[in-house]
């Protein structure tokens, strides 16, 4: 693998490329130019216009897909069509299913649902339940929050609106008692309390990404849930069912972008647990590191862009390397955690956690 495009070159794209024009020519692809500085080039257009689209991937032995969830179909179909490999950072269950039945007769790689959840909490969740002989309950939350907060809220948008509303209106998959299961959004909230600071989680949609097929039968509780400071659920649901703004979702993140402007100082919390036997002995594995703003080259990222970008890329790296298959859909849990964080990218992970 040589040549690499970029689409969408937001916060997170930006990054993604300049991340991989360490290892690869990488070439952008956005309706505009990006608007922090980037190394590598980068060519205007639009994902809707097929045949630029076509055009501009031709020549590419890879693409990473950074839009917002509902225009991943267009890129994913373009590189099937060229026999390339496709990776994207989507939530977006649908999307995904639509891309797991193009890899069926795809030429290259298909690895959607890259980003941190799904994508790394799922890499990490996989992890630990391959210690274990029998599986009772695997349970996984990720929170990408302001580290100082203030207002009812206790939030900002420092990623995408649009899917953060659509992971809150979605229903999310579960394993519940033994059975696969749809769950509403926004409900099952439970406390979490680390180091003295206290979280709320609930279910939010696409987290799992594929895992809730891959541990169909091997065990009795499955679920992802978002982390949130406390509250913010609760006035979730009134913006969204009380005043039934979820039929209007490009209002909603209106509202929500101009409310709550991403932050400079944010925090990305990665929590699992995951209960079972070791042989005849029951035993609980677990794992929680938090990630701050680091410095890349020269410049300051947020946790969440670095965290989600590094992701990835470091599974860019896995495909270009061999580790692995070059055809066919990837699910995240099939991606081993060590090999991962010996990548260049994922090596980030492991450099810059948090102390405990």
């Amino acid at each position: 693998m040589k040549n690499v495009a970029v689409i969408g070159l937001g916060k997170v794209g930006s990054l993604v490329g300049t991340l991989l024009s360490d290892l690869f020519t990488v070439t952008g692809f956005d309706r505009q130019q990006p608007a922090t500085e980037v190394p590598f080039s980068v060519t205007t257009g639009s994902v809707t216009d097929v045949d630029q689209l076509r055009s501009f991937l031709s020549g590419m032995d890879a693409v990473v897909s950074c839009l917002p969830y509902n225009l991943n179909l267009p890129v994913a179909q373009a590189a099937h069509a060229l026999g390339i490999h496709y990776f994207d950072l989507t939530e977006d269950v649908p999307t995904t299913s639509a891309i797991r039945e193009m890899a069926k007769t795809s030429k290259g790689a298909m690895a959607p649902q890259c980003g941190l959840a799904p994508g790394f909490i799922g890499i990490v969740g996989a992890d630990l339940y391959n210690r274990f002989t029998k599986l009772r309950d695997v349970e996984l939350r990720v929170g990408a929050l302001p580290r100082y907060p203030n207002g009812l809220m206790g939030y900002s948008f420092t990623w995408s609106p649009a899917g953060v509303i659509n992971e809150y209106i979605n229903d999310a998959e579960v394993i519940h008692n033994g059975q696969h299961k749809m769950v509403p959004s926004l409900d099952g909230i439970e406390m979490i309390n680390i180091e003295g600071q206290e979280f709320e989680a609930f279910s939010t949609s696409g987290g799992l990404g594929t895992m809730c097929e891959t541990l169909a039968g091997k065990v009795d509780t499955l679920n992802y849930k978002t982390m949130r400071y406390p509250g913010h659920a609760k006035l979730m649901r009134f913006l969204l069912y009380e005043l039934i703004l979820k039929e209007k979702r490009e209002l909603v993140e209106q509202i929500l972008t101009e409310a709550k402007p991403p932050v400079r100082e944010d925090v990305v919390y990665v929590y699992a647990v995951v209960e079972g036997w070791k042989g005849e002995q029951l035993a609980r594995e677990e794992f929680y590191h938090a990630y701050h703003p680091i410095l890349i080259h020269g410049k300051e990222w947020r946790a969440i862009s670095w965290t989600t970008a590094a992701s990835v890329a470091a599974v860019v790296e896995m495909v270009a390397n061999g580790t692995l298959p070059q055809q066919g859909f990837i699910k995240q849990e099939e991606i081993p955690f060590d090999a991962f964080i010996k990548t260049q990218n994922g090596s980030l992970y492991t450099k810059h956690e948090a102390a405990k």
